[in-house]
């Protein structure tokens, strides 16, 4: 069933609120981009779920599926670029990348006589 099916069912004499929760998202998912790197990102992906689980089961009641979405959306890709970082972080402190690792590579050629 679709968004339009559960708000064509609002019941008579109940106005619809906005979720809270998917205020939370919105609210986290933008303040891991600033203030909280990773710690935003899984708030905002945790509460994005549970804020269109409640939206689907409210039947037309609850709003905010748009800021539900948009606060998954933003957690999850600051997840990936949070863990592309520490990936990159991680690999540079092993020596992987950087000028350190040039050296290795003409350690097996030292001992060359010319």
């Amino acid at each position: 069933m679709s968004y339009q099916d559960y708000n064509q069912n609002t019941p008579p004499g109940y106005s619809q609120q906005t979720s809270s929760l998917a205020v939370i998202s919105m609210i986290a998912g933008i303040s891991s981009y600033i203030f909280l790197p990773l710690l935003g990102a899984i708030v905002a992906v945790i509460t994005g779920n549970m804020a269109k689980k409640d939206i689907y089961q409210s039947r037309g009641r609850m709003t905010g599926i748009g800021m539900a979405k948009w606060g998954l959306a933003l957690g999850w890709i600051n997840i990936g670029l949070s863990t592309a970082g520490l990936c990159i972080a991680l690999l540079s402190v092993l020596g992987v990348f950087g000028a350190a690792s040039g050296l290795f590579c003409l350690v097996p050629f030292a001992n060359m006589n010319y």
